[in-house]
């Protein structure tokens, strides 16, 4: 069992919050976190699953009812699926709010669906849990994050073989698809995956007419996994308005299948790319829709610096999800041509530009946006990392910019 370095935010939670909401995409670890919460002794009360029909229709004919049966401490699971629980969450909360006790988790994110986010305002502390990351699977505490906003960076790492990079990218980071151990199996479980993943979770959401055409547009999201989102190409390519566009995207995003990366920007004006980027949930997931296997990647570098920059990026926003340090993720794009992968940016507005290179060396070439990014961000600018797959970390490409072997983000 993998430990999830999410869990201390969760106990300490605990102490102080009467809901604790834990959600991601099916099968990131959710139930078997609670259930090592409870095995553990953090947490005392009854597990529930709604996936349990009979348990659902017992919710949805009497949800107050249910919830003062069950006792004040609770685990709920796929609570998505009975949005109706949360008013009478509430009533019980403000009752006895020293008392209760809930944590809920859910495959889809329940605070966008409509009234559910205002219920619980206030009561309620949220956290996503993400497949594992490259530090969860290798048993590595990271200490990037506090590294690249330490007064002095001083950054580690060692050269990690280019091979073992794709296969980590084509392993993924769901823990069921791990177990597998061979590409044909971890085929297997992903079609399935996918599978449930359409007819359950997106079912439980919506009942739009045109649910089927969701594969086919995630399947397009996967060919432009990196790039600022065309809305309206993607759209004509599936053969569907733009506005249902953004509900089948929306959708996408609420299960977790997606992550949008939105762009960075000053008050200057059109000088900025605004659309978002879009990243996939999980690099083994991406292989499977694109067919890559680790051969096919190790052939083509070019495809293989997507798929990278993909790894690098989710590396990243995982640690995010349990740091105490808070920086908000964007990208840095303006229409002269000059990008950087990902922008993070603290509470006081300064900003941390990490460009993410599949090269063994650095050129000055490389590190061109993030000089960009320092010259439009002026003194919020604060230090530009050039994540690569060298051996060594380099202070002194720029003022403020250095190059950092990927191996740090888990080392």
């Amino acid at each position: 069992m993998y430990k999830r370095y999410i869990t201390k935010s969760i106990v300490e939670a605990l102490q102080d919050t009467p809901a604790i909401l834990i959600t991601g995409a099916r099968q990131t670890g959710k139930s078997t976190l609670c259930q090592e919460l409870i095995e553990k002794g953090s947490f005392e009360g009854p597990m529930i699953t709604l996936d349990d029909p009979v348990t659902l229709l017992a919710v949805k004919n009497d949800p107050l009812g249910f919830l003062q049966d069950i006792g004040k401490h609770a685990i709920i699971d796929e609570v998505q699926r009975a949005p109706e629980l949360f008013l009478s969450m509430k009533k019980l909360i403000d009752e006895d709010r020293k008392g209760r006790r809930f944590i809920l988790t859910g495959s889809a994110d329940v605070m966008t669906l409509p009234k559910v986010g205002d219920s619980l305002a206030g009561r309620i502390e949220m956290h996503t849990l993400w497949p594992l990351s490259q530090a969860e699977i290798h048993e590595k505490k990271p200490t990037f994050l506090e590294t690249l906003v330490s007064a002095e960076s001083r950054f580690s790492g060692k050269k990690t073989d280019w091979q073992q990079i794709m296969e980590a990218i084509k392993r993924g980071g769901y823990p069921e698809a791990l177990e597998r151990n061979s590409e044909s199996r971890r085929y297997q479980w992903f079609k399935s995956y996918l599978t449930s993943v359409m007819q359950k979770d997106i079912r439980d959401l919506s009942n739009i007419e045109g649910l089927t055409q969701i594969p086919n547009i995630l399947q397009l999201i996967a060919t432009r996994v990196g790039s600022t989102i065309n809305f309206s190409d993607i759209g004509r390519l599936a053969g569907i308005k733009t506005p249902t566009l953004h509900r089948y995207l929306a959708l996408l995003e609420q299960v977790f299948m997606i992550h949008k990366i939105p762009a960075w920007t000053t008050n200057a004006e059109g000088q900025f790319v605004k659309s978002p980027k879009v990243i996939l949930n999980d690099t083994g997931l991406l292989c499977h829709l694109r067919g890559e296997g680790v051969e096919s990647l190790i052939e083509n570098r070019t495809t293989a610096g997507v798929f990278f920059e993909n790894f690098v990026v989710l590396e990243i926003i995982k640690q995010l999800s349990w740091s105490e340090i808070y920086l908000k993720p964007y990208h840095f794009s303006i229409h002269q041509g000059a990008e950087v992968d990902l922008v993070l940016e603290d509470r006081k507005k300064q900003i941390y530009g990490i460009e993410i290179k599949s090269t063994a060396t650095i050129h000055e070439e490389d590190f061109k946006g993030l000089k960009k990014l320092s010259e439009v961000a002026g003194n919020k600018f604060r230090r530009g990392i050039v994540i690569y797959t060298g051996d060594q970390a380099v202070s002194g490409l720029a003022k403020n910019i250095y190059a950092v072997p990927v191996s740090a983000l888990w080392s």
